[in-house]
């Protein structure tokens, strides 16, 4: 992968020139799927993975918070939040501000298996970067608050 640099060719100071931007999509994307693959449960989605995470990373929510948070339509989510509290990962309790809304939360089950999933995930990419060299490892350990951070933007 070409090394991330800004170009100041078209004018504007700090912009990401594009042949990097280019490489970092790519590469960010390909590893993404290939983690993707490394799940404890095939049979659900990514989308509901997705909402796993969120809500442990985030705590109880409401389905439209969910919504938003996943960026998906809140129809959606009512169907993906079903899903899940078919499948026991998820349960439904009342909103402690607004009877009509419920509140969505992970169960136990789910927390089990997201742990699962994360060391199996973790395992698998430890195993992947075992085979780059020191230099390499230490720019991937520097390179990680960044990408969080663009996670995050």
């Amino acid at each position: 992968m070409p090394e991330l640099s800004r170009s100041q060719s078209d004018g504007r100071e700090g912009t990401p020139d594009e042949a990097a931007v280019n490489a970092l999509r790519s590469a960010v994307m390909r590893l993404s799927r290939r983690l993707k693959h490394q799940r404890v449960d095939e049979s659900l989605s990514p989308t509901e993975m997705s909402v796993l995470g969120t809500l442990a990373r985030c705590g109880s929510a409401t389905p439209g918070e969910l919504a938003r948070k996943e960026h998906v339509q809140p129809p959606s989510m009512t169907r993906i939040v079903a899903m899940l509290e078919a499948k026991g990962l998820v349960r439904l309790e009342p909103h402690p501000d607004d009877r009509r809304q419920k509140v969505v939360t992970q169960t136990e089950q789910a927390e089990a298996m997201l742990e699962e999933s994360r060391r199996k995930r973790n395992a698998w990419l430890a195993e992947l970067a075992s085979g780059l060299d020191e230099d390499e490892w230490a720019k991937v350990r520097a390179a990680a608050p960044v990408l969080e951070k663009l996670a995050q933007l």
